[in-house]
């Protein structure tokens, strides 16, 4: 499996401290189908983690400081409490988002990867967000600025998909593929929000 350069703490991927999935690999499957996401797309996938490799740091900064970084209800969920930066903090869960990108096309969807999409969407609630970085922060990231931003995820990928000079279909192949696991992901992160609003909302 391909990681990404230089240590990367809390990043805990298939490993016991990582909480079994409440979701069945059965359900798993029936997620797959409902969003048309086929054998086609692992194979377009793979292919994507390979052009996408070496380009998840640009990538990232993309996202993080030319887009977040200029939208203030986002920017805050990586800033202290009064608005001020935390560089370690950022640093930190800059190389785990670089990884996301690389898991997303090169792992297996397995039950390793089932109980990581858990993982990810615990550290964004209030049950997990801070403590693995032990940062003071926001609470919590609202489950609608995650699900609205798959969108600019899901733009903003496609020129680095074409960047290595793939035939147009095969990029559209690879976008696609792409696009039905973010699908996929947020359906299984939104399992975890939904637990927790029946004692809290952080929609």
């Amino acid at each position: 499996m391909i990681k990404v350069p230089g240590e990367m703490p809390a990043y805990t991927y298939g490993e016991a401290a990582v909480a079994t999935s409440p979701v069945s690999l059965e359900e798993l499957e029936q997620l797959k189908i409902s969003v048309g996401f086929t054998a086609d797309d692992e194979r377009y996938l793979r292919k994507a983690g390979e052009v996408l490799e070496g380009q998840t740091n640009q990538i990232v900064a993309h996202w993080r400081s030319g887009i977040i970084a200029s939208i203030p209800n986002l920017a805050q969920h990586s800033r202290t409490l009064e608005g001020d930066p935390i560089p370690k903090y950022l640093a930190q869960s800059n190389l785990r988002f670089e990884q996301w990108i690389l898991d997303t096309c090169l792992r297996p969807y397995d039950q390793d990867w089932l109980n990581y999409q858990q993982e990810i969407a615990l550290r964004h609630t209030s049950l997990k967000k801070n403590r693995v970085d032990g940062v003071q922060s926001t609470p919590y990231v609202p489950f609608r600025d995650i699900a609205a931003f798959v969108a600019v995820l899901n733009d903003t990928i496609q020129p680095y998909l074409a960047s290595r000079g793939n035939p147009a279909a095969e990029v559209a192949a690879m976008h696609r593929a792409w696009c039905r696991s973010l699908q996929l992901q947020m359906a299984l992160w939104a399992r975890v929000y939904m637990d927790l609003a029946k004692t809290k909302s952080e929609w």
